[in-house]
């Protein structure tokens, strides 16, 4: 095992450089950012110049590259338009989002496998209808619609929540945006699950555990659940990344100042060190959430060695 994560995260390194030099490279074609620095005027071309060399844009684009990740190994991440740190930028988005990627991920744990389960072992019944044309709705809306419509009834006209969240961003805030941001993974995580479930519902290991008279309890959790939960720990391991990520319009519509908030405003703003910076850390975190996902393959299925 121990060797296994070793040559993972040896294997990561070439990762992290190749998806980090695209983003690089994608970021730096937006546009001009130094015509956003001086509002609706053009920036006269002294003062144009002077910008250009104070953040470095009149280097080629593999030397500010490579200078860019000779600053990210020692934790510099650069520096915003503004004058800010992007490191402080990311002290105060990051904690926002994690905790709001922890209350759509809960979503998608408990109210996406249970729906799974219960329509998996009641396969063609009117439950397992019900469900099934639910999770299509959900998947089949888009997320601002569902969000907007959430606020509308539930903050707006019936004042159950506030319509936006507050700057601390407690958890109790951010149960019905994490509930949004969770929507269509929660469907599919439910389909995922019900799939696997009724598959392997048939196999010859659930069928010897039930001969030998197991309690159907302990045949659906410790032999059917734990083998069905390989796939759906794949897609929600691969789906944290994406849901900090993708975190933009949940965030937006329920005014969260997270990462998706600052990945907006730097791409707006065409803030290159912002958006670069902040999407490095969320490859980072995608890379260590696949490595985790491997890891557990090990712990649910004991068939599966790491040599």
């Amino acid at each position: 095992m121990g060797r296994y994560v070793v040559r993972r995260l040896l294997q990561m390194i070439p990762v992290f450089i190749g998806a980090t030099l695209l983003i690089f490279l994608m970021v730096n074609v937006m546009g001009d950012p130094i015509a956003g620095l001086c509002g609706d005027r053009e920036c006269d071309p002294a003062t144009a110049a002077q910008l250009r060399h104070e953040f470095g844009l009149d280097q080629p684009v593999w030397q500010q590259y490579a200078t860019y990740m000779g600053n990210v190994f020692t934790g510099d991440f650069g520096t915003a338009f503004n004058g800010q740190p992007v490191t402080e930028l990311m002290g105060t988005a990051f904690p926002v989002t994690i905790r709001l990627t922890i209350v759509a991920i809960l979503f998608e744990i408990v109210v996406g496998i249970v729906l799974g389960v219960v329509t998996g072992l009641r396969r063609g019944r009117p439950v397992d209808t019900g469900v099934l044309l639910l999770t299509l709705v959900v998947i089949s809306v888009p997320t601002f619609v569902t969000g907007l419509l959430l606020q509308l009834l539930l903050g707006v006209k019936w004042g159950w929540i506030d319509p936006a969240v507050s700057s601390e961003a407690a958890f109790g805030e951010l149960i019905v945006p994490g509930l949004v941001l969770a929507s269509v993974s929660l469907a599919y995580v439910t389909r995922l699950t019900r799939t696997s479930i009724a598959e392997n519902r048939r196999s010859d290991y659930v069928r010897t555990a039930i001969a030998k008279g197991l309690p159907r309890h302990r045949v659906i959790t410790r032999h059917l659940l734990r083998n069905s939960l390989i796939p759906v720990v794949t897609f929600i391991g691969t789906d944290i990344g994406a849901l900090m990520g993708g975190a933009i319009v949940t965030e937006r519509i329920f005014n969260i100042h997270g990462v998706g908030y600052q990945l907006y405003q730097g791409i707006l703003r065409q803030n290159t060190q912002t958006v670069v910076g902040f999407v490095t850390v969320l490859v980072l975190v995608f890379l260590v959430a696949n490595l985790v996902v491997d890891l557990l393959y090990a712990v649910l299925d004991p068939r599966i060695r790491y040599a």
